[in-house]
């Protein structure tokens, strides 16, 4: 398990690279300088997010900061490669398409991306490199090709830890045994509404590695007190047994004098495996929002009124 300290809870940098809808320059940056001033000090970010837009508007803010003071985790898996055919990214970013993602999980691409990623930050170096969405380009060429680079950049000093980024809970417990990974970042599998049915978090505990745990509200079925119609799950409508599902937590929630947003933000780190709760945020409210939710006080009676509940047994495939 990685020494860095992440804290509680971390930034998350896929909404300041425009994630679904553009912000301004000027929001971004105050939204990172208010996790800053909110304590955060764990930030992650991706090529990924924005084409390289979340690296360079973190990096604008963490680089005029004591580099000992934090910690930052990005990704590598996809190079950025120049754009001529102009017109809007495709995949769901609010930004111009002047480079396109290319797929590499070979060693001299992985180190390639760190050192790109490093120009965009205007930083020394990251602590942290996942690989990124192996589950969803080649899961194969991920463990025979991208863990074994990784674990050459951390022997070498390049980065302090390493990890995986994935949506899959199966896909991530096949990496924790193929590696010997510091940190799994677990996107939207392990909530309050669902738990995996594969043994990720026990082997995680068994072999120290830490979990980064990131969609804490399920695409937004868990992030308001009071579950609307239109509420998203996994980025789409939520189908109507979830929705009921949410409403029923959230109504124990109330019983307890709890917003169910709090009670979700919360959960994942009640398991020993779990060293982190990341969430992203537009907005310097949201960061403040989710700040105070994590230290607000939740009686142990709700965990167990919730837990008697059960819950959606996905794993996220």
């Amino acid at each position: 398990m990685t020494p860095l300290n992440l804290g509680k809870l971390g930034f998350g940098g896929a909404g300041i690279g425009n994630l679904y809808r553009a912000i301004p320059d000027g929001e971004a940056l105050a939204t990172v300088l208010a996790a800053w001033d909110a304590g955060i000090r764990y930030f992650d970010t991706a090529p990924h997010y924005g084409l390289g837009l979340s690296e360079q508007r973190l990096g604008a803010v963490l680089r005029d900061k004591p580099r000992d003071d934090f910690v930052i985790s990005t990704k590598v898996g996809r190079l950025l490669e120049p754009n001529a055919a102009g017109g809007q990214d495709p995949e769901g970013f609010d930004v111009p398409a002047t480079a396109k993602r290319v797929w590499d999980f070979s060693e001299a691409g992985i180190r390639r991306s760190i050192e790109d990623s490093l120009d965009r930050l205007g930083l020394t170096h990251v602590d942290i490199a996942y690989l990124h969405d192996a589950d969803v380009h080649d899961l194969r060429e991920g463990i025979t090709q991208g863990l074994p680079a990784l674990e050459k950049l951390r022997s070498e000093g390049v980065v302090k830890a390493i990890g995986v980024g994935l949506n899959s809970t199966e896909a991530a417990l096949e990496c924790v045994e193929a590696a010997n990974l510091d940190l799994v970042m677990l996107a939207g599998r392990y909530t309050l509404l669902e738990q995996p049915t594969v043994p990720l978090l026990e082997r995680c505990v068994e072999r120290r590695t830490g979990v980064v745990n990131v969609g804490v509200y399920n695409s937004g079925l868990l992030a308001r007190p009071d579950v609307p119609d239109d509420a998203h799950y996994n980025y789409d409508q939520a189908p109507p047994h979830l929705l009921e599902r949410a409403r029923r937590l959230a109504e124990v929630c109330r019983d307890f004098g709890v917003e169910l947003p709090t009670a979700a933000l919360q959960f994942p780190l009640r398991h020993p495996a779990v060293v982190n709760v990341t969430a992203g945020a537009t907005s310097p409210e949201q960061v403040a929002s989710n700040a105070a939710r994590m230290e607000e006080p939740v009686p142990e009676e709700l965990w167990n009124a919730l837990a008697a509940i059960g819950s959606d047994t996905q794993s996220g495939g």
